[in-house]
């Protein structure tokens, strides 16, 4: 190590204001600060309030997503070789050269065919958004002359996990596009954004291309397989066509279709007291979504489901359904894009947690709801929190008028 550290010293000044390679400093800041703290920083104590910096804040979230990322495997895998078991077909092209390579079947008994199976369809699609969104990155830190942020390693996790499997490559390309030069980097890059930028990308690909990233076919990685999400199956015959599928256990878990990183909402929860832990997530904004989405579940719930399917779905349902627990944990606490004020943070989840039940019911449509609540929460909250502080400032006034 210390001779990678000598080599990348003696690079530097190739990378300094006029060097040969005074253009590419981002990229050489990026992999230096990567590899080693940062030789600049602070001695004193005097501005100094907590332990944290951005680089360290990235990392946790990336550690709260280890779970979702390995269940996205463990469960893309799963249910593709419970299709292949239930259509009788055997599988074939690239990946099944793969997995007979490493000497592993289709058996989905097996945990290790289940986590490799689905790693072949998981690990492309992050390569592929980490390689084009890092390239964005790059291209706009060399451009305004600043260094690459730690924060696209967490738009880099968290894009792919809000996608299907058999989403195409080419179209994964062109949403993390979306969502990093339009949804962030055009209002100033990282910081700056008021949109969540994976968010915003998975957004652009729903309605750009609605036939790879909705419908029932593309949520089992399985050619000529169609099933349906519970929220899908609830959508059309109520509660009882999702229980008759799936059990509760099986939704909390994790093991239903749906998008990769999404569906296990316990693998959810340990990201949550992950960040609440380390004070990165907001618990305020986690409470007061379930607490705004049980509050409206619960009304429209007394209402006749024969008017509505959606209207039969408990409030405990719509908690495990969908990317709800995804959504409610790594997108709507994103400290960016969210309220910044504690009261304000109350105001932002709830409002966050009724559109999400309101969309989903009654407007089966989008039987989804969470990414279309969240983005909605992202533009009222810098309103949300003016409101919070002329009210505070209001009544200092008057507190010292007295």
């Amino acid at each position: 190590m210390k001779a990678l550290r000598n080599f990348l010293d003696q690079q530097e000044p190739h990378f300094k204001k006029g060097g040969k390679l005074e253009k590419f400093y981002a990229l050489y800041e990026m992999a230096d600060t990567f590899l080693y703290t940062p030789g600049e920083v602070t001695k004193g104590a005097s501005h100094v309030r907590d332990s944290i910096d951005l680089k360290r804040m990235m990392i946790t979230v990336v550690v709260a997503l280890t779970p979702a990322i390995i269940m996205a495997m463990y469960n893309t895998g799963l249910q593709a070789n419970i299709a292949l078991a239930k259509m009788g077909v055997v599988a074939t092209g690239w990946r099944a050269n793969m997995m007979q390579m490493l000497g592993i079947g289709f058996d989905p008994a097996s945990m290790a065919a289940n986590v490799a199976h689905g790693a072949l369809y998981f690990l492309p699609i992050f390569i592929v958004c980490n390689l084009v969104g890092g390239f964005w990155e790059g291209q706009f830190a060399m451009v305004r002359g600043h260094e690459i942020n730690e924060g696209f390693l967490v738009t880099g996790m968290l894009f792919p996990l809000i996608l299907p499997p058999t989403i195409p490559l080419w179209q994964v390309a062109i949403g993390i596009s979306f969502g990093v030069v339009i949804g962030k980097e055009v209002f100033g890059g990282t910081g700056k954004n008021f949109l969540n930028p994976a968010l915003t990308g998975r957004a652009f690909l729903f309605f750009a291309y609605p036939a790879q990233i909705s419908g029932d076919a593309v949520w089992t990685a399985v050619d000529g397989f169609t099933g349906a999400t519970p929220l899908g199956l609830a959508a059309v015959g109520g509660l009882s066509a999702v229980t008759e599928a799936f059990t509760w256990n099986d939704s909390f878990m994790g093991f239903i279709p749906g998008s990769m990183g999404e569906t296990s909402a316990l693998a959810c929860m340990i990201g949550a007291l992950i960040l609440i832990m380390a004070r990165i997530g907001s618990w305020r904004i986690m409470l007061s979504v379930i607490l705004g989405a049980v509050a409206l579940a619960s009304v429209l719930n007394m209402m006749p489901a024969d008017t509505n399917p959606m209207f039969s779905v408990t409030p405990i349902w719509h908690l495990v359904l969908g990317g709800f627990a995804f959504g409610l944990v790594f997108m709507a606490t994103d400290p960016v894009s969210a309220s910044m004020t504690r009261t304000g943070q109350w105001f932002y989840g709830a409002l966050i947690g009724m559109m999400v039940i309101l969309i989903r019911v009654v407007n089966p449509a989008f039987p989804e709801g969470m990414m279309l609540a969240i983005l909605f929460g992202n533009v009222f909250a810098p309103v949300i929190d003016n409101f919070v502080v002329k009210a505070n400032i209001k009544r200092r006034i008057a507190r010292n008028g007295q």
